[in-house]
């Protein structure tokens, strides 16, 4: 049997997988810490890491369980090192290199961002590439020129907020329950998206770049009132808060949409891949889609279980591993965001 385990545990979801070479995923385990970090309306790096100190070996050992595999079985060890909270990256790496060094097996060095739009691949077949990828999560819109699997070339991405993040910091100001994205979402179904206008930043720009800071403040306002005004603040109704909650949904929607069809014209691609947790959402899904059909386009999006953060992703790795891409036991993890300048043309 030769079979793949990935380990992810870039944020705060503790994950593994076992994988096979036909990219079937034998298992998938990921130990959720929503609870832990929801009183604080966002992820807290110290609480995160020690999460995942206490989850990282229960959940490879029940991945291995659920595929019915043992050490022995394995190929290989793939991990996710890049980006990240740096506390929590160094968990999963920690176990996949003492993983690896015991078991003399390769390491395998896998870009968590990369691997969302591999999982397009993963239910689309090879035959997606070449394309436009867009990964939008909770800490990233980035959008990549993808000639192959692993030739993905970052072309636009946010300046401040991604739009995962504005979700999460309007459910606040809308006084809902974290993580914001599902609960705006359920607000947004009984609103009206044209009841209140909010700004759409960059739409009509040719950068490929994205901002929902200013669309996060813009909803704040509309909350408490704009500073310095003089006009009362409407009541916060109900209806207020759905519209609120429609109108922002729609802006976030109309600028990713935008973006993802000025990048298939100016690179000339016939095809979307899309990943990411605010991949989940519905209007995102059934307005990429309405775009794609009036282009002509194949769309792939990532399914449901694959959206949010797992370690079946990372199956990636199987591509890397061919290529001969093995990683030393000296790898280190790398955090940082990558941002493009946004005045790139």
């Amino acid at each position: 049997m030769s079979l793949l385990l990935a380990i992810e545990s870039s944020c705060d979801e503790t994950a593994a997988a076992v994988i096979d070479r036909n990219l079937n995923v034998r298992s998938s385990i990921v130990a959720s810490q929503v609870a832990l970090h929801e009183r604080y309306g966002g992820v807290v790096p110290e609480i995160a890491s020690r999460a995942h100190v206490e989850n990282i070996l229960p959940v490879i050992d029940e991945a291995l369980r659920e595929a019915n595999a043992t050490l022995a079985d394995l190929a290989a060890v793939a991990v996710m090192t890049e980006p990240g909270l740096v506390g929590s990256l160094l968990i999963g790496l920690t176990a996949a290199k003492t993983l690896a060094w015991t078991l003399e097996l390769p390491l395998i060095a896998v870009n968590h961002i990369e691997a969302h739009i591999y999982a397009c691949r993963m239910v689309g077949g090879a035959s997606v590439f070449p394309a436009v990828g867009l990964v939008v999560s909770g800490g990233h819109s980035n959008l990549y020129n993808c000639a192959s699997t692993t030739e993905l070339e970052l072309v636009g991405s946010t300046i401040d907020d991604a739009a995962g993040e504005a979700f999460d910091k309007v459910a606040q100001i809308l006084g809902l329950p974290y993580p914001g994205g599902p609960f705006v979402q359920e607000c947004a179904e009984s609103g009206d998206a044209a009841a209140i206008k909010f700004p759409r930043t960059f739409l009509r720009d040719e950068r490929l770049a994205f901002s929902f800071s200013g669309l996060k403040t813009a909803v704040l306002y509309a909350v408490q009132g704009n500073p310095g005004s003089r006009k009362p603040v409407p009541k916060m109704t109900e209806q207020r808060r759905h519209d609120i909650a429609a109108g922002f949904q729609e802006a976030v929607v109309d600028v990713l949409v935008g973006k993802c069809e000025q990048a298939l014209e100016r690179f000339g691609r016939d095809s979307l891949c899309v990943g990411g947790g605010v991949a989940a959402n519905a209007r995102l899904r059934a307005r990429l889609q309405e775009m794609s059909d009036r282009r002509g386009s194949r769309l792939v999006i990532a399914p449901m279980q694959l959206c949010t953060d797992n370690a079946a992703m990372a199956a990636m790795a199987w591509e890397h591993l061919d290529a001969g891409r093995i990683a030393a036991l000296d790898l280190d993890v790398r955090p940082g965001l990558v941002r493009l300048n946004p005045n790139r043309r």
